[in-house]
C-alpha cells in the first residue's frame, strides 16, 4: 500500500539507520496502546517521523533508547499498575488516565498476556476483569497467588455480576472488588488509594 512505501519518502531524518515501525507496530513494540504512542511523540518524548500522507513512523532504535530509559526511571519511581481486560476501551481510558497522573501501565488483553507481563515486571497493583475469554479473572488470581504468594501483589477485581463476586473476591484475597457498570474514575482512585497504602 502507499503508506508503507511513505516510509521510504524524501524528507525522512538523515542518519541513524534501523527498521522503521507504524504507530500499530510501535505500540506493539512498545506494549502499550497506541494513544499512548501519538502523546508521547506529541509531547516530543519519543521521536517521530510524518509521512506527506500525515503518518507516523517510529524507528526501532529511538523505541529501544526510550524504553531503556522508561525502564530506569519507572523502577526508581513510578508506580507499575498491570490492567487486565479485554475491553480495550476500559483499558485505554483507565491508563491514559494513570499515565497522566504518573503511572507506569501495562495492558493485558487476556488473563494469559497478564500471567505473561508478570513474568517480565511485577506490578505493583494489578487490575482484574473477572469476566474473559478463556481463562477467567479467578483462574488468574489463584495463579498470580500460587506464584508470587497471597497479597504479595494488591489485586482490584471488577465484574457486572456484583452479588456473587463481592464476597468471592475477599474470600480468594482481592484487595478490593467494584461492579460493572461502574465510574472508570472510581477504578483509578482505588489504585491510587491502593498504591498509597
Amino acid at each position: 500500500m502507499a503508506e508503507t512505501q511513505h516510509t521510504r519518502s524524501e524528507g525522512r531524518p538523515a542518519g541513524g539507520g534501523g527498521e522503521w515501525l507504524t504507530l500499530g507496530q510501535a505500540a506493539s513494540y512498545l506494549g502499550v496502546a497506541q494513544s499512548t504512542i501519538r502523546k508521547w511523540s506529541d509531547g516530543g518524548r519519543l521521536p517521530a517521523f510524518y509521512t506527506p500522507g500525515g503518518h507516523r513512523r517510529f524507528q526501532r532504535g529511538d523505541l529501544d533508547s526510550f524504553l531503556a530509559g522508561s525502564r530506569g526511571v519507572h523502577a526508581r519511581s513510578a508506580p507499575l499498575v498491570l490492567v487486565v481486560d479485554d475491553d480495550e476501551h476500559l483499558r485505554e481510558f483507565v491508563r491514559v488516565n494513570l499515565e497522566m497522573d504518573g503511572y507506569t501501565v501495562r495492558e493485558a488483553a487476556s488473563a494469559e498476556e497478564g500471567l505473561a507481563a508478570l513474568e517480565k515486571e511485577s506490578p505493583d497493583v494489578i487490575l482484574l476483569d473477572v469476566m474473559m475469554p478463556g481463562m477467567d479473572g479467578w483462574e488468574m488470581l489463584r495463579r498470580v497467588h500460587d506464584r508470587h504468594g497471597v497479597g504479595a501483589i494488591p489485586v482490584i477485581m471488577f465484574s457486572g455480576k456484583v452479588d456473587e463476586a463481592t464476597e468471592r473476591a475477599a474470600e480468594q484475597g482481592a484487595q478490593a472488588f467494584l461492579g460493572k457498570p461502574f465510574d472508570p474514575q472510581q477504578l483509578i482512585e482505588s489504585t491510587k488509594q491502593l498504591i498509597r497504602a
